[in-house]
């Protein structure tokens, strides 16, 4: 007799970069009763997810991979809908736990349109979120501010960092005196560090 796998539920979690934390999307995935969570630290920008790739590895037909938000899973409309038809194809259905588009997926009929519509939407409107991010940075520049990062090295301590490496000096010796890093010291006085 061959004994064949229950349905289980499957969780994929991902974050964009190394100190964020999944917590929040593990704390969910488990409350709907994931068997076992996947994960990525990883843009979803880059091609090669390894999380990604062994959760639809361990998927079998029959099987649910839940995802706390749409763009964990995927950037962009044809991603996603490529990995959703994908998984229909392959008997898998897909669960997503928050957002506009908190349900399960049915790539048929009005439930595929909905979807991506709603896919398009979420698009667009990280599309208009960078487009007003940018716009709000040129107007602040056009004001005279500047985002980013304060400048430690003002015009008066290059000069006196300047001064004080023609008088010999050492870059940590300058760092200290002024009271900024070593790093911006060789920066701003275009220092090569030494081995």
């Amino acid at each position: 007799m061959v004994r064949t796998r229950r349905s289980t539920t499957v969780g994929y979690a991902r974050v964009s970069s190394i100190p964020q934390h999944t917590q929040l999307q593990h704390d969910a995935l488990e409350r709907a009763d994931c068997v076992r969570v996947f994960e990525d630290k990883i843009s979803s920008r880059t091609i090669s997810r390894p999380g990604l790739t062994q959760a639809l590895d361990y998927l079998r037909a029959g099987d649910t991979l839940c995802v706390w938000k749409l763009d964990r899973l995927g950037r962009s409309v044809k991603e996603v809908l490529t990995l959703a038809d994908d998984l229909h194809d392959r008997g898998i259905g897909l669960r997503i736990l928050t957002g506009r588009l908190a349900g399960t997926y049915a790539p048929s009929g009005e439930g595929k349109f909905f979807f991506t519509m709603m896919a398009a939407f979420a698009e667009l409107e990280r599309d208009m979120l960078r487009e007003r991010t940018m716009a709000g940075l040129a107007a602040a520049r056009a004001q005279g501010r500047v985002g980013g990062r304060p400048v430690v090295m003002d015009a008066d301590k290059i000069a006196a960092a300047t001064a004080r490496r023609a008088k010999g000096e050492s870059p940590t010796q300058i760092a200290k005196a002024l009271g900024v890093s070593r790093a911006s010291v060789y920066r701003h006085l275009a220092i090569v560090p030494s081995d």
